[in-house]
């Protein structure tokens, strides 16, 4: 664990601070971290985490045939569907309430498209996580996620508490992504303790302090608003007038090299 990790901070980012690009007739990327054409030494990833892209397709649109290696990547539809397809004979549509997982390993092809006659655009929320296991053949995983009645739902885990559990298991072994809950004026459940943690809403809003105590200053998040936290940052974190869904991470490492 690096001294960064130790040191409490609580690193909010707008939705507008997003790098955006257009790589293709209606597609909308939004992009959290360096990304193709947007390159900023200081803000290529957080603990683990590589991307967090907000993606809009318009219906007919979509990202043809590319190609992804030694990457875990997780997807998370807001609205609309979203079919994938890849090379090793795998397809699903992704819909809102469901998380699927392409682990690239050695490597994988696939497409990623509104889905056919769709007549509203598709948006989802898509992180990509490096592993700890390298040049492994590639898996896919699909799963509609039933939200648990505390409002914190395991959606992806390597860890190895969580084997056994309906979590998509990732190649990551100290690495879990959550979904979490939270109705208008409520508290959110407790959120496992990690040296990186990160949050992305969805929707609704947020408040929170930046440290506990009287010394924490007070931070309000809206969709598409996302905060790094290391440390005992993030405290209190309370749902808005109309609730809230986030994504979140737990991740007890940054990137390993080498």
């Amino acid at each position: 664990m690096t001294d960064a990790a130790t040191r409490p901070r609580a690193d909010l980012r707008r939705a507008p601070e997003r790098y955006r690009s257009t790589p293709a007739e209606g597609i909308e990327t939004r992009h959290a971290f360096s990304f193709a054409g947007h390159y900023d030494p200081k803000n290529t990833h957080f603990g683990a985490l590589l991307a967090c892209n907000e993606e809009t397709l318009a219906p007919g649109a979509g990202f043809d045939e590319h190609r992804h290696r030694d990457t875990e990547i997780l997807t998370w539809v807001v609205e609309g569907a979203l079919a994938h397809r890849d090379g090793d004979g795998h397809a699903g549509v992704v819909r809102p309430g469901m998380v699927q997982h392409v682990s690239a390993g050695s490597g994988v092809s696939h497409t990623e498209r509104n889905v056919g006659g769709a007549e509203v655009p598709v948006r989802f929320v898509q992180m990509w996580l490096q592993p700890d296991s390298f040049d492994t053949p590639p898996a896919y995983g699909l799963r509609r996620v039933e939200p648990a009645a505390d409002g914190l739902t395991l959606l992806a885990s390597g860890l190895e508490r969580d084997a056994g559990t309906d979590a998509l298991r990732l190649r990551r072994s100290d690495a879990a992504l959550y979904l979490v809950t939270a109705g208008p004026w409520q508290p959110l459940p407790a959120l496992p303790q990690a040296p990186y943690r990160y949050v992305h809403l969805t929707a609704g809003s947020l408040g929170y302090r930046t440290v506990p105590g009287p010394k924490g200053s007070g931070r309000s998040m809206a969709a598409g608003d996302s905060v790094r936290v290391t440390g005992n940052a993030f405290a209190d974190p309370t749902a808005g007038e109309d609730g809230v869904e986030l994504l979140f991470w737990e991740m007890h490492s940054e990137l390993k090299y080498g």
